[in-house]
């Protein structure tokens, strides 16, 4: 537990610093390469969530509303979803999280996130960081060894936090979870089935 604590100073350590050379490419809300996104890119509606492992209300969104959605509007094609990284308190945890779910390939971030959102509790009650990100990460594969070496890498920290950067200075977001619609800004909070219903009719028109 103290290595892994090491390890997580660390990556707080480096996610504290002021990063220069962000990419202002796009208009608020636009997908990058980087970005992890679900469902049909020609689709005409384009939802994009700003979310971090580490918001509780996140974690609620993504357990109770975002699986009927995916069924009713990305698996159906009506819909495609992006999701933008954003860090909130323990950073260094939010931080550890993703760079666990991008080390486990784009075909399983998602399978990570989600896991990480379900353990959020388990992880807040027991203090148990390092455990459940393990768990998280060898479920998708991955060994320990690439689990610590995945958390400690620089360049990748450097990427994730100009990713959010960018969410701060060019797309103001200032909580999460956010949404945007066909590039507007939709609401900054949770969101109802129904909300998310009225958004997409109206998107769709």
């Amino acid at each position: 537990m103290p290595n892994f604590n090491r390890r997580l100073l660390v990556v707080a350590a480096l996610g504290a610093l002021a990063l220069a050379g962000c990419s202002k490419s796009g208009g608020a809300g636009s997908v990058d390469t980087a970005d992890m996104t679900l469902g049909d890119p020609n689709a005409k509606v384009k939802l994009v969530e700003y979310a971090s492992l580490t918001c509780s209300h996140c974690g609620k969104f993504n357990n109770e509303v975002f699986p009927e959605f995916t069924k009713k509007y990305i698996d159906t094609g009506k819909v495609h979803y992006t999701f933008k990284e954003f860090l909130t308190p323990p950073n260094e945890v939010a931080a550890a999280g993703f760079l666990t779910a991008r080390c486990a390939g784009k075909d399983k971030y998602f399978q990570v996130t989600d896991a990480i959102f379900h353990a959020q509790q388990e992880m807040f009650t027991t203090g148990d960081m390092r455990g459940i990100l393990l768990r998280t990460a060898q479920s998708a594969g991955m060994t320990e060894e690439k689990f610590n070496a995945c958390i400690t890498d620089e360049a990748a920290l450097k990427a994730l936090n100009e990713r959010v950067e960018k969410a701060v200075k060019v797309d103001k977001i200032t909580a999460t979870p956010s949404f945007m619609i066909n590039g507007k800004k939709l609401k900054e909070g949770e969101m109802t089935m129904a909300e998310l219903d009225a958004a997409v009719a109206e998107a769709s028109k």
